[in-house]
């Protein structure tokens, strides 16, 4: 849930990734709770059960010194063994991801809609009390659900403490797992499950939400009373609670809605576009940007993940509560608009250009080095086409002449390579 890995912990999560259209390691995950656990002798790729079996010795202080009991730590690593197979998945990365649409058809499909409408009717009182609570709405709340575990039914099998700490062990991201296996074994000191019952996902992320663990421990709350946070069973009580209770200290205003769809002007200066531009919807208004369901434009930030040839949305604060939770934007809009469909309303109006290619992560490095090499800083070669790097592109569209959306496609490569 979270993801300063963050969904809670994968941070960056692809699009195409783990859940639904790619990875959904569902959250940011807050603060990653142990201390320092670099020096730890690591696999680098070259893993064995022998060096795990090390590993886990050299970890076994750091661990205590974290305040888990040396109890808790020896029962819950004694059946752990090194796991080649999730290093496998931690280090394939796809060569291509889903472009946006494609990305939003399949997690605002039709079998996800029409369960969360049976699930709304099933959980009722629950909800109400949830949305009472935490001012959050039931269809997000829903629509979360959905998202990350297609409302339960794919909350994973994996047990987590051994992936973590062949993961933590692996090195790759070794730092940040170890954190996380820290919190897990906190979990398991707690109460709230045990260790045979804690599973979910090859990356650490878990329940009907997928929390991290470290994500749990913060935020994660006991909301039919039964005195443990069990985000694991088949009740979905607590882990649709703490998903609330999450939004809600993220950021989540209640009252307030994630956003809407907006038509721009003829003309519009596109320069205006990102999350680093905020105005009032008055402002907004005033520029001739207009909501497509006819209400009032909230404040906030336009964002146009397709370019000047897609939809356009303006989002506000509670949108960028949802990408604490997963910190992709095709993401927060696949549960915005998963949410608006289990409430019954109106999905996208405008029409995105789906006759384009999606670029590979080459094809985008390749941008990035171009853009660098004449002068327009993308922040570093990654592959990857962030904020900063759309404002580098911006600034390149605006000396070539064309509508400086920001957006990478294939006109822009060959713009580039020209």
């Amino acid at each position: 849930m979270t993801r300063r890995f963050t969904r809670i912990a994968l941070a960056a999560l692809l699009i195409g990734s783990l859940s639904g259209c790619g990875v959904s390691l569902s959250q940011t995950p807050g603060a990653v709770i142990g201390g320092n656990f670099s020096g730890l002798p690591t696999a680098n790729g070259q893993g064995s059960e022998a060096g795990f079996r090390n590993w886990v010795m050299a970890f076994r202080p750091r661990a205590l010194a974290a305040g888990v009991s040396p109890v808790t730590f020896d029962s819950a690593m004694a059946g752990a063994h090194f796991q080649p197979s999730l290093v496998a998945l931690d280090r394939r990365q796809s060569e291509f991801s889903k472009q946006i649409w494609e990305y939003l058809d399949g997690a605002v499909g039709g079998a996800r809609i029409s369960t969360g409408r049976e699930m709304a009717a099933r959980h009722a009182g629950t909800l109400s009390a949830i949305e009472s609570r935490y001012g959050v709405p039931r269809e997000i709340v829903l629509a979360v659900w959905g998202m990350e575990s297609n409302y339960g039914a794919g909350r994973g099998n994996t047990p987590i403490v051994p992936a973590l700490a062949t993961l933590a062990y692996d090195g790759r991201r070794g730092e940040f797992f170890a954190g996380e296996l820290v919190a897990a074994l906190r979990i398991l000191q707690a109460g709230d499950v045990d260790n045979a019952h804690m599973v979910g996902s090859w990356a650490g992320a878990m329940g009907h939400t997928q929390f991290m663990p470290s994500s749990f421990l913060n935020h994660a709350v006991d909301f039919n009373g039964d005195g443990r946070r069990d985000i694991w069973s088949n009740d979905p009580t607590d882990a649709l609670a703490s998903t609330a209770s999450y939004l809600r200290q993220m950021g989540w205003r209640p009252g307030q809605v994630w956003g809407t769809e907006v038509i721009l002007p003829q003309g519009f200066d596109y320069g205006q576009t990102g999350k680093s531009v905020t105005r009032s919807g008055s402002q907004w208004a005033a520029l001739g940007v207009r909501a497509a369901n006819g209400m009032a434009v909230p404040s906030g930030s336009i964002l146009v993940p397709a370019g000047s040839r897609g939809p356009a949305f303006l989002i506000t604060e509670n949108f960028r509560a949802i990408l604490k939770y997963n910190a992709s934007d095709s993401y927060a809009l696949g549960v915005a608009y998963l949410g608006e469909a289990i409430a019954g309303r109106s999905g996208i109006r405008g029409s995105w250009p789906r006759g384009d290619r999606p670029l590979s992560t080459t094809e985008k490095s390749e941008i990035q080095r171009m853009l660098n090499a004449r002068g327009f800083d993308t922040g570093g070669v990654d592959g990857k086409i962030g904020s900063q790097t759309s404002e580098a592109i911006k600034a390149y569209q605006r000396t070539r002449g064309v509508t400086a959306d920001g957006y990478a496609d294939t006109r822009l490569l060959a713009l580039l390579r020209g």
